[in-house]
């Protein structure tokens, strides 16, 4: 690809960002994910890429929105450590799958079905999506200290939203239907769209990813009649994020 001055679709440069970033899916919410950092500016607003940097425990750290699915988000992971990028936690919502993950419940991923296309294009199917375990305890550390109920496994990743919530109605519902069975048996904790992506995105970039999860709706509860009530405050798993981005920052100080 030809050598631009800026990367071509976040239209950053070095130094425009910190080697700590959190990822969320919705440009809407850098904002306020900025407003929880130190001295954060608005550094490049282009397509679904909003990005903020400021500092935390005064090390320079980064939020950059990456839109819906694998295809954008692994888009901005190159980009970012492209200018010194490293470690990157996923923030965003999910779905639960196994009974016990409840509406408003936080999901850290130990690792991630790759139920998508665009993980395939760095690693063959038989490389397992798995995130940095380092940012997987400092994640669960984090939303333990808040008291918020976290469950930590496997979630699984697709590229259709629909495909998860209107399976019987798609040509290829003997798959869709086939498969969802096998991860309820499997335990597996939640549905989401990015999480296997980014893991072997960064697998192959050699930096470290992790990622946790607002349980907005669990659809397994609801055809079992169990009750949940619907949850679309995400601002307890950017927190989440936030606290374990401030572990990070002190172990990596130290040589942890």
């Amino acid at each position: 690809m030809q050598q631009l001055e800026k990367q071509f679709h976040i239209n950053c440069v070095q130094g425009d960002v910190g080697r700590y970033c959190i990822l969320p899916g919705d440009p809407g919410r850098c904002a306020s994910i900025a407003a929880l950092f130190d001295n954060a500016v608005l550094v490049s607003q282009n397509r679904e890429y909003t990005i903020y940097t400021g500092t935390l425990l005064g090390e320079k750290v980064s939020v950059c929105s990456t839109g819906i699915g694998g295809p954008s988000a692994a888009i901005a992971m190159e980009e970012l450590t492209a200018i010194g990028a490293d470690t990157f936690i996923r923030v965003g919502t999910c779905g639960g799958i196994d009974l016990e993950v409840q509406s408003g419940d936080i999901v850290v991923a130990t690792g991630a079905i790759r139920h998508e296309g665009t993980s395939r294009e760095y690693a063959p199917i038989e490389f397992p999506a798995v995130s940095d375990i380092g940012i997987t305890n400092a994640l669960i550390e984090a939303a333990k200290a808040m008291g918020k109920t976290c469950h930590a496994g496997v979630v699984q990743c697709k590229d259709s939203f629909y495909g998860q919530h209107s399976p019987a109605r798609m040509p290829v519902s003997y798959e869709l239907l086939n498969k969802w069975e096998a991860w309820k048996r499997l335990g597996v904790k939640a549905s989401e769209m990015e999480s296997a992506a980014l893991f072997v995105v960064a697998a192959a970039l050699h930096v470290r990813c992790g990622s946790c999860f607002h349980v907005i709706w669990n659809q397994e509860r609801e055809a079992a009649g169990l009750d949940q009530n619907m949850s679309e405050d995400t601002s307890a798993a950017v927190r989440v994020g936030v606290e374990a981005l401030k572990l990070l920052i002190q172990r990596d100080r130290q040589g942890a």
